[in-house]
């Protein structure tokens, strides 16, 4: 009974030591998880920009091979747009490139995580290696969700300067009694319309 006793011991501590050994291994794929994400997720945006990059070149090239340039409304402002939406393009693809770059990294080191907490659960010695691996890892992932960050206020200005030429076209090719009914403050929010106010001007003076 006691020869019973003990082997049961011995299988329950061999198979919980399994279980975490098998747990600790398992437990950077989810960090290998969150990296692959993060890496499918910039690709997009990466494929993305480019496109945008080569129909903003288009769009500058029929602008200059335009004959007839006075009649383009705000045609040197347009020019001047395009030229400052390339820019812009051009610095995200870049920070887009090396925030993959860096993704790409932490998912090596993930990996190189869980195949060091492997070698070391069979060799029994240097238990302490996977964690620097794994928060060089969680450096990579920082680092890079940081430039992800930068990347999308450029996305903002870029998106903000498009429409800020756009409302300029627009005020220049409508009416004016439409372009008067609105009117944009520097915030993009409405202004009171000149009639309102004109109406409330008057009950004050009253």
């Amino acid at each position: 009974m006691i020869i019973l006793q003990n082997l049961a011991n011995t299988n329950a501590g061999e198979l919980s030591s399994t279980i975490g050994f098998l747990t600790a291994m398992i437990t950077p794929a989810l960090l290998i998880s969150a990296s692959g994400t993060l890496v499918l997720t910039t690709s997009t945006r990466l494929g993305r920009v480019i496109d945008r990059a080569r129909e903003l070149e288009g769009r500058l090239n029929e602008l200059i091979l335009t004959k007839d340039k006075s009649d383009i409304p705000l045609y040197s402002r347009r020019i001047e747009v395009v030229f400052e939406l390339l820019d812009k393009v051009t610095t995200r693809s870049r920070m887009l490139q090396k925030a993959l770059f860096v993704f790409y990294c932490s998912l090596v080191m993930f990996v190189l995580t869980s195949l060091t907490i492997g070698v070391v659960g069979l060799l029994n010695h240097y238990a302490w290696i996977p964690i620097p691996i794994g928060l060089i890892g969680m450096l990579f992932v920082f680092y890079g969700s940081i430039m992800m960050m930068q990347e999308s206020r450029l996305a903002t200005a870029t998106t903000n300067a498009e429409m800020d030429i756009t409302w300029q076209i627009a005020n220049e090719i409508a009416p004016k009694e439409i372009v008067e009914k609105y009117s944009y403050n520097d915030l993009g929010k409405h202004r009171v319309r000149n009639k309102i106010h004109e109406t409330l001007s008057g009950k004050k003076r009253r």
